[in-house]
């Protein structure tokens, strides 16, 4: 399958996209599905979803910002296929506390994807970008380094500076 911009989807393209939750959270499942371009979603809700066509045709209707509730329709969708309805509540209020004003930009629950390390791992410190590295936060020193220069490199929601 490929993208409007004629991209595959999947692995080769931004990671895998597992519906095993020991490889990749409903969280990350519903942000994959969430982060569809504007020019894909239509296609995807009659391909991967099981909505009434003309609850889809409702959906492409919307034009600019509101393109943005068709996406969490899919992405609702999808994640409600594989994981089942129970998910959902969580992952959306985790989202709307990482991203909206009224959410605040920081969140407490527990649907966000973690990564621990022992502390006899970290010594008396670790570079940052060995750090995101020992993580699979990215592939190579070079992408965490972009990664920093373009200030979304974060640690406890801190922007990392330099590495």
């Amino acid at each position: 399958l490929t993208t409007s911009d004629g991209k595959k989807m999947g692995k080769s393209m931004g990671g895998a996209v597992w519906l095993n939750e020991d490889l990749l959270s409903p969280y990350d499942y519903w942000q994959y599905w969430r982060n569809t371009a504007d020019a894909d979603v239509i296609r995807f809700l009659r391909l991967f979803t099981e909505l009434p066509d003309d609850r889809i045709d409702e959906l492409a209707k919307l034009k600019g910002q509101a393109i943005n509730e068709a996406k969490e329709v899919l992405a609702d969708e999808t994640t409600r296929m594989l994981h089942g309805q129970e998910c959902l509540s969580p992952i959306k209020e985790t989202a709307k506390q990482l991203f909206s004003a009224e959410g605040g930009g920081t969140s407490d629950d527990a649907t966000l994807p973690t990564v621990e390390l022992p502390a006899a791992e970290l010594g008396d410190g670790v570079p940052v970008v060995d750090l995101f590295l020992k993580l699979e936060f990215a592939k190579s020193k070079s992408e965490v380094r972009r990664l920093i220069k373009g200030g979304g490199a974060r640690i406890n929601d801190e922007k990392v500076a330099d590495e």
